[in-house]
């Protein structure tokens, strides 16, 4: 292989023709042995049994009660989470004093994952939405608070220079034509990492009983009914897939400048 191919992209079609191959090859891999009793369809059911799953939990109106239960605290706790990481963030990189008070509450805090906060969660807040929102933002914020503070860390400091020389050396300038887009990159990838920690979180929540898809899981797990747990884990990925992508189309639109 030529040096030259390594650290280049392949192109958008190939990659993406590659990557719908390699799941196709997956499921029907995947069904092949469902099919073949290589692997036991009670433990382990097809794919072709998500069909036939969707059909009973969406004519019982399962489905969707339980998607939009997840969606409404999942989109409410990232979105507290993702704006108040990246404030403070802000805050903390632009201000001193601020960082060095806020430090030492961030390296207490920063290694505790959101799991470890469900207890204290339901105890608040009860087995509701109110407790599945709290451990999302909890895990989204943090990732947010430090991409965000990394971003505005690294801007080159002659940009603040350049800005007084042309006269443009207040606050409201500065944040706006130096701060903004010299973080942008580094702040959308933490959003984008963010989304993702986010369902971890939200799933984890609901199997202690919050109403969603992972409170549907449990229950479904409880009865051995594979086929649904597996319709809901496809969901999750479902889901994953549309919040994922439309944040890489936004990234990607919003930095077609670094093109």
């Amino acid at each position: 292989m030529s040096v030259a191919l390594f650290g280049r992209s392949l192109p958008p079609r190939l990659q993406l023709g590659l990557q719908v191959a390699s799941v196709l090859v997956f499921l029907l891999g995947w069904e092949f042995a469902v099919r073949q009793s290589l692997v036991s369809s009670a433990l382990i059911p097809p794919p072709s049994s998500i069909v036939s799953a969707f059909r009973r939990e969406y004519g019982h109106g399962f489905w969707t009660s339980n998607v939009i239960a997840t969606l409404r605290h999942y989109l409410l706790g990232a979105g507290i989470g993702t704006i108040g990481g990246i404030a403070l963030g802000y805050a903390a990189a632009l201000s001193p004093a601020l960082q060095a008070i806020q430090e030492g509450i961030a390296r207490l805090f920063r290694p505790i994952p959101p799991l470890a906060w469900i207890p204290f969660a339901i105890i608040w807040f009860g087995i509701s939405e109110a407790a599945a929102t709290f451990i999302i933002a909890i895990g989204v914020f943090w990732i947010n608070y430090f991409t965000a503070y990394a971003g505005v860390r690294s801007i080159d400091r002659r940009f603040y220079t350049v800005s007084e020389v042309f006269g443009q050396g207040s606050i409201l300038p500065i944040v706006a034509k130096i701060i903004v887009p010299g973080s942008l990159p580094s702040v959308l990838a933490g959003i984008r990492s963010g989304l993702g920690i986010g369902w971890f979180a939200v799933l984890a929540a609901e199997l202690f009983g919050i109403p969603g898809i992972g409170q549907r899981m449990m229950e479904a797990s409880g009865m051995l009914v594979t086929d649904v747990v597996l319709l809901y884990m496809a969901t999750i990925a479902f889901l994953y897939t549309i919040t994922d992508s439309a944040m890489s189309l936004l990234a990607g639109y919003l930095l077609r400048w670094q093109a």
